[in-house]
C-alpha cells in the first residue's frame, strides 16, 4: 500500500505525503506550489477560472481534459499529468493558445483568461477535431467572462486549435506516456490515519474498506462533494475515491444493452449514450461544461439521490437496472426503485454503486428526452421529462414516462403510462386521457426554477411533444436546438 499520491508536473514525478483529505488542487497551486495564475472564481465549478488540465493515457496516446481544481481534491489527480496556466510559455515564448488570445484580444480584465487559456489548451490537443465555432462554444461553455468578450476569445481559438498540435507536450507525449503507465502500479493508496484519503485499485479493496469505514464519503468525480467543502464548509474526515478502481470505468456495448461502470465519466460515455439514441447525446452535452463531463460521473449522479439529477429519469425510461456491492455481496435493483424518498436511497451502510446497465431500444420502440432550464447550458433542469414507447402498428402497447424536478425523487407517470395503452399514434385525439391524467401524476414545489403550475404544464407539455414526434411530426416544428439529425458536438 502506497502512503502517498503520485503525479507528473512539468515533466518531473511529484509525491505528496501530507494533505487533508479535503484539500483542493487548486488550494495546493496557490499555497503550496505559489503558482498564482491559476484563479479562484466561483468556487462550485461553474465559472470556469480555476481550469486546469489532467493528462491520462486513453488508449494509445494521452488525453488532456479541462478540470475546475477548486472542486477538484488533491487526492485526485494520483496517476495523473498536471498542467496549468503557468506551464505552457516555455523560455518566453508563449503557447500558441496564448500568443493567439494575445494576438485577437482576447483578454479584458484578465481574471478569466487563465481559465479560457486551459480549456483551449485541452482543445488545442483533442483529435479529430474541425474547425467550427459551435463546437468551440461548447467547448468553452463552461468558462465566463464578466466582461462579455467572447467573440475575440472565439477568434483565437479558431485560429489557434485547429492546426496539428506542437507543443513541448505533443514533442514529448510518447515519455509522458511511459511515465503515466509506470505511475498505474496498481496498488492501494492510504494518505492519512484517522483521516484519510484513500484510493483503492480493485474493486475487492474498496468493498473492503468500504465495509471497515461505512462512515467514509464515497467520492467519483467531486463535482458534488467538492461543493460541500467549499460552500457548506463541512469537514469530511474520511474521503474515498474511486478513480483508480480498475474496471469501475468500464464501458461495454453488448448485443443488448450498455454496461457502464460506475467510474465512467459523462466525457467518456457520451458517444456511447449517443449510439443508444441521439437526444442521450445531446442530454449529456448540456450536463453541466466540459469541466464537469470530464470529472463528473453517471454512477455518481445516480448515487447521490438528487431528485433534480438529468440522467435517472432518462435512464429509468429505458428501463436501466443498477449494481451495487457489499463486501463480497452484489446485488442488482431496477433504477426505479433504487430512489426511496428525498435523500434516501435503496443502498445498506457499507454498500456502493458499481454499475448500471441500460436496454437497447427495440426496432419498434420510439424514445426522447427533454431538459428545461433557464440557461441552456451548465443549469440545473426546472423539469426534465423522458419518454420510451413501444408501437406495434401505429398502436402503443406500452409507455415509460419518467420526470426528474416534479417530486422527492426522479418518479414514473403511472397514470400517463396507463392511459396510453391503446393509443395510436396516427390519431392525437388518442393521446388526451394521457396529456389529463399526467396533470394528476404529480404534486411538484415551487421554487426558485420554477412554480408547481410551471412544472404540470410544462410536464403536460412535454409528453405532448414527446407524442408528436414520435407520431412523425417533423422535429423543426417542435425543437428550437438539439435536432435528432444533428450529431452529437464532437466528444473527443
Amino acid at each position: 500500500m502506497r502512503d502517498c499520491i503520485r503525479f507528473l508536473h512539468r515533466g518531473e514525478i511529484v509525491e505528496v505525503n501530507d494533505f487533508k483529505p479535503t484539500d483542493t488542487v487548486l488550494d495546493y497551486l496557490r499555497l503550496n506550489r505559489g503558482l498564482k495564475g491559476t484563479k479562484e472564481g466561483c468556487a462550485e465549478g461553474d465559472c470556469g477560472a480555476c481550469t486546469v488540465a489532467l493528462g491520462r493515457v486513453e488508449g494509445e496516446r494521452v488525453t488532456y481534459r479541462p478540470i475546475n481544481s477548486c472542486i477538484l481534491f488533491l487526492g485526485q489527480v494520483d496517476g495523473a499529468e498536471l498542467v496549468t496556466v503557468d506551464d505552457l510559455a516555455q523560455d518566453g515564448t508563449l503557447h500558441p493558445v496564448q500568443q493567439a488570445l494575445v494576438d485577437f484580444h482576447g483578454s479584458q480584465c484578465g481574471f478569466c483568461t487563465p481559465g479560457f487559456v486551459m480549456s483551449l489548451f485541452t482543445l488545442y490537443h483533442a483529435p479529430d477535431k474541425t474547425a467550427d465555432r459551435r463546437i468551440v462554444t461548447d467547448w468553452l461553455a463552461g468558462n465566463l467572462c464578466r466582461c462579455t468578450g467572447y467573440r475575440p476569445i472565439i477568434d483565437a481559438a479558431l485560429n489557434s486549435c485547429f492546426d496539428a498540435a506542437d507543443d513541448v507536450f505533443s514533442r514529448r507525449e510518447a515519455h509522458t506516456r511511459k511515465v503515466l503507465q509506470s505511475l498505474a502500479d496498481g496498488r492501494d493508496a492510504l494518505i492519512g490515519a484517522e483521516s484519510f484519503f484513500a484510493a483503492p485499485a480493485t474493486v475487492e479493496g474498496l468493498a473492503s474498506l468500504y465495509e471497515k469505514h461505512p462512515d467514509a464519503t464515497i467520492v467519483a468525480g467531486a463535482t458534488d462533494v467538492g461543493l460541500w467543502v467549499t460552500k457548506q464548509l463541512r469537514e469530511l474526515k474520511k474521503i474515498i475515491w474511486l478513480g483508480r478502481v480498475e474496471g469501475l470505468d468500464r464501458i461495454e456495448e453488448t448485443t443488448g444493452g450498455l454496461l457502464l461502470g460506475a467510474g465512467a465519466t459523462y466525457s467518456v460515455a457520451e458517444p456511447y449514450f449517443s449510439r443508444v439514441d441521439p437526444d442521450l447525446g445531446e442530454l449529456f452535452r448540456r450536463i453541466g461544461s466540459r469541466q464537469v463531463r470530464a470529472s463528473g460521473t453517471v454512477g455518481g449522479n445516480i448515487a447521490n439521490g438528487s431528485p433534480i439529477g438529468d440522467t435517472p429519469p432518462a435512464l429509468i425510461a429505458l428501463g436501466a437496472t443498477l449494481e451495487l456491492r457489499k463486501g463480497e455481496a452484489a446485488r442488482t435493483v431496477a433504477l426505479e426503485d433504487f430512489f426511496i424518498d428525498y435523500g434516501k436511497q435503496d443502498r445498506a451502510q457499507g454498500e456502493f454503486v458499481t454499475g448500471l446497465y441500460v436496454p437497447k431500444l427495440d426496432p419498434n420502440q420510439i424514445f426522447r428526452t427533454y431538459k428545461i432550464s433557464k440557461r441552456f447550458d451548465q443549469d440545473i433542469s426546472a423539469v426534465m421529462g423522458a419518454f420510451r414507447f413501444t408501437v406495434v402498428e401505429a398502436l402503443i402497447t406500452d409507455a415509460r414516462i419518467a420526470y426528474g424536478g416534479m417530486a422527492a425523487t426522479p418518479k414514473r407517470a403511472a397514470g400517463a403510462e396507463g392511459a396510453l395503452i391503446g393509443a395510436r399514434m396516427d390519431d392525437p385525439s388518442s393521446w388526451a386521457a394521457a396529456l389529463k391524467a399526467i396533470l394528476e401524476d404529480f404534486t411538484p414545489l415551487s421554487d426558485m426554477r420554477a412554480s408547481a403550475e410551471y412544472r404540470r404544464e410544462a410536464a403536460r407539455a412535454l409528453l405532448a411533444k414527446a407524442l408528436m414526434e414520435a407520431a412523425g411530426t417533423d422535429d423543426a416544428m417542435t425543437r428550437v436546438t438539439g435536432h435528432r439529425k444533428l450529431e452529437s458536438v464532437d466528444a473527443a
